[in-house]
């Protein structure tokens, strides 16, 4: 049986996860504390700091947290519109070196998570 990349991505990250708490110092519990709290809704909505998220993953070209981001931008009701300016913007800071992580979020997307295929405007 073959799993979409994003049952995988959960089946490893909650693997990892496992692991991970039976090595945690305090100080990994609360920075991982922080990284949660962080993007719940405050003077900015979540859907908006999982965008921020997946912006800096894209600059930062970190696909697991590409992913993630993508998978809670999901959730949050992101439209395939907002995600491509997201994009847009990451492509602008990041630079084409960005551009074989955005194919590979794009993809996931498309095939995973519903979304479907933009009108280009001036195209």
């Amino acid at each position: 049986m073959t799993h979409s990349r994003v049952e995988q991505f959960h089946q490893e990250r909650a693997g990892y996860n496992e692991i991970l708490a039976q090595y945690a110092n305090p100080e990994i519990k609360r920075f991982l504390g922080i990284d949660t709290t962080s993007y719940q809704d405050g003077a900015l909505p979540k859907k908006t700091k999982e965008l921020l998220g997946f912006v800096a993953s894209l600059v930062l070209r970190c696909d697991d947290c590409i992913l993630y981001h993508l998978i809670e931008c999901h959730k949050q009701g992101v439209t395939s519109q907002e995600l491509s300016e997201t994009i847009g913007i990451g492509l602008l800071v990041g630079g084409s070196i960005t551009i074989p992580h955005i194919r590979r979020a794009i993809k996931v997307w498309h095939e995973e998570l519903g979304g479907h295929t933009l009108a280009v405007k001036g195209a």
